[in-house]
């Protein structure tokens, strides 16, 4: 039998906890139905012996309490809702713990957020992770030692597991699945659970909104700036000149606030007003590319494509379901 121990945390997403708990239970069943043994043997590990969520709306009793569990196989770290930061923190308790089974061969996956307690133990240092891509520039301002790909839809690098956004946790659910049983098991369980079973990137999911939690006053200014302009054709010569600073010293200050290169950070803001043009109205692509700045149609689409994962025409295909398919 594989363990499983899914903690419930404080401030845990109760459908992260309630459906992981489900996935290897209809699994267990399913290989019943096939005259073979179940697999998996899952409890809900805790703290306390109560836990209240979602504001007291749930209450979940664990199996066992973490200090009553010396060894398991697999570890499921759910998503957290609200300031991830806090939440990994009002949960440290659980880290020793983690860091010890991790040492004793056991397997780490965290889902959505849980990602932000998986680094706050340390283990994902100069690895790579994902997590929600609405969480992505917070991410790497806490822990810059891990590489986040937030491009992803699943990671896993020396029995670490990470997942994106909200219910792509599914997908990690599955690839885990196949993992321990095979890859007809768990198409069964896609089919079952209608899951896009191969699903590798949430990049077309991701919506752009800046990245200005920081306090430098004159790299926020640069921002609105490209934010207002960014339909001509933005240098970053241009831009320090408005800011009155050198080049160097504003792409330093830029990169060091935002994490982003000013070149990436204008073509970020550029594509973002490109998909929301795509989502709805009846422009072709050439209009929307000139519309935002854009002359160069391959330049325009490799672009797009880096960012989105997809095609400007089929992101158009996949959103706007008035558009003529060009």
């Amino acid at each position: 039998m594989i363990s499983i121990a899914i903690l419930t945390l404080k401030n845990a997403v109760m459908a992260s906890i309630a459906d992981t708990a489900y996935v290897f239970a209809t699994v267990n069943e399913l290989l019943e139905k096939l005259g073979q043994p179940p697999l998996f043997e899952v409890k809900l590990l805790g703290t306390d012996k109560e836990v209240q969520l979602s504001n007291g709306i749930f209450s979940v009793k664990p199996d066992v309490i973490m200090d009553d569990l010396p060894k398991t196989d697999l570890i499921i770290i759910p998503s957290m809702m609200g300031d991830a930061i806090a939440a990994a923190y009002v949960n440290k308790d659980y880290a020793s713990w983690i860091i010890d089974q991790y040492k004793q061969g056991a397997e780490v996956a965290s889902l959505c957020t849980g990602a932000f307690l998986l680094a706050f133990t340390g283990l994902l240092r100069d690895r790579q992770c994902t997590t929600h891509w609405a969480y992505a520039n917070e991410f790497r301002y806490y822990y810059p030692d891990v590489t986040l790909v937030d491009e992803k839809v699943i990671t896993h690098q020396h029995g670490l597991y990470s997942s994106g956004g909200n219910n792509a946790y599914w997908n990690l659910l599955l690839y885990l699945v196949e993992k321990y049983t095979s890859r007809e098991i768990a198409i069964h369980t896609a089919k079952f659970f209608v899951i896009d079973i191969d699903r590798r990137y949430q990049s077309p999911f991701i919506i752009f909104n800046g990245q200005k939690n920081h306090e430098d006053d004159t790299i926020l200014r640069s921002q609105e700036f490209i934010e207002q302009n960014y339909k001509g054709k933005l240098t970053v010569d241009q831009i320090a000149d408005v800011l009155n600073v050198s080049r160097r010293t504003f792409e330093r200050r830029f990169k060091k606030a935002t994490r982003s290169t000013v070149v990436e950070y204008i073509q970020r803001v550029k594509i973002e007003a490109t998909k929301k043009l795509l989502e709805t109205g009846k422009r072709s692509i050439n209009e929307v590319m000139y519309h935002v700045g854009y002359s160069d149609m391959k330049t325009f689409r490799d672009i797009f494509k880096k960012i989105t994962g997809m095609t400007p025409n089929d992101y158009r295909i996949k959103y706007n379901k008035e558009a003529a398919v060009l």
